[in-house]
């Protein structure tokens, strides 16, 4: 009876930190797609450091109240994170600029089988049969939906290149730090949300301006634009700790998998808000088989050798922590 309860409230935390990180996540996009389309605000990295800029003052505040304790994350494992997380960002940023739509999302979907070796080659993971179709499925169901026009440049490979094995690497030290050093997401947080501001905010403004040719001291602040950056920043706050907390409790591949239910959920909401271009047959019929898919994967990494770990500490800081937070 209490090991069934445990599970249950365990099944409920993981639902609860999950749901955050969807609809935080799928908010800040909507927020930054109307910012950039109605008010022209395009610098993606600079705006990045902000959302890491209001992420450090909710932690010291959080520290401030003793809500978040003390810890330790040495400085050479600080850095090798950051430097794959803005990797990823400017990355990211640099890909789209020089690569097609199509071909930016088809880096995207490459994500998955990259986390995948990664937990292959560095904690032993094993797939069962049905874990790796059921992941293929969500690939080929979001490429249906996603990927139009394909074409590539070298300049553009490369970058997508660096974006992709760099976010891997940056999701799967989330989920690998949490574990070695007992963190919390707020912990982890609180070492790492400071030094990507910093660092964000300092070649943000110079590389927007490369990538855009605009000026972000140049930009027209009004009032609405101003309230839509500080709405970015303050949902950017819940994005960055529900993406802490999922990875912590789950893994990066399967945070990568479900993390597909996004890219539909911001399809659908893009057909409702910004209007019903692009939506045709087979941008539904994409939608169904990825959905399918994730539930595959569900059903198919919960079943015993579904994923299968060696021996080792399960899921550990975070279990309570989602529980007091929610």
């Amino acid at each position: 009876m209490a090991a069934a309860s445990k599970a249950d409230k365990k099944a409920a935390g993981d639902a609860a930190a999950w749901m955050f990180n969807v609809v935080t996540s799928v908010g800040i996009i909507i927020v930054n797609k109307a910012l950039m389309a109605s008010y022209g605000f395009s610098f993606a990295t600079t705006l990045t450091g902000m959302h890491f800029a209001f992420t450090t003052i909710m932690t010291l505040v959080l520290k401030w109240l003793g809500i978040i304790q003390p810890s330790q994350l040495p400085l050479l494992d600080l850095l090798k994170f950051v430097i794959f997380a803005n990797f990823s960002i400017v990355g990211m940023n640099v890909s789209l600029m020089w690569n097609s739509v199509g071909f930016y999302q088809i880096a995207k979907l490459s994500m998955i089988p990259v986390s995948c070796l990664l937990e292959i080659v560095l904690d032993k993971v094993r797939y069962s049969r049905d874990t790796k179709l059921s992941i293929g499925l969500v690939l080929v169901g979001v490429g249906v939906c996603t990927v139009t026009d394909v074409s590539v440049n070298t300049k553009g490979f490369v970058a997508a290149f660096i974006a992709v094995w760099s976010t891997a690497l940056q999701q799967y030290y989330v989920h690998h730090l949490q574990k070695k050093y007992s963190l919390t997401s707020f912990n982890l947080l609180s070492h790492t949300a400071p030094v990507q501001a910093v660092s964000l905010l300092t070649v943000g403004p110079f590389l927007d301006y490369w990538l855009t040719g605009k000026r972000i001291d140049a930009f027209n602040y009004t009032t609405p634009a101003m309230l839509l950056i500080t709405l970015s920043c303050t949902i950017a706050i819940g994005t960055n700790l529900s993406q802490f907390i999922c990875i912590g409790r789950f893994t990066a591949v399967s945070f990568q998998v479900l993390g597909h239910m996004k890219t539909i959920l911001v399809l659908i909401l893009g057909f409702i808000f910004f209007g019903k271009e692009g939506l045709n047959l087979h941008v539904v019929i994409g939608m169904i088989i990825a959905v399918l898919g994730m539930i595959w994967y569900g059903n198919a990494s919960s079943k015993p050798g579904g994923k299968e770990l060696p021996k080792q500490q399960k899921n550990g800081a975070d279990s309570s922590e989602l529980d007091s937070l929610v």
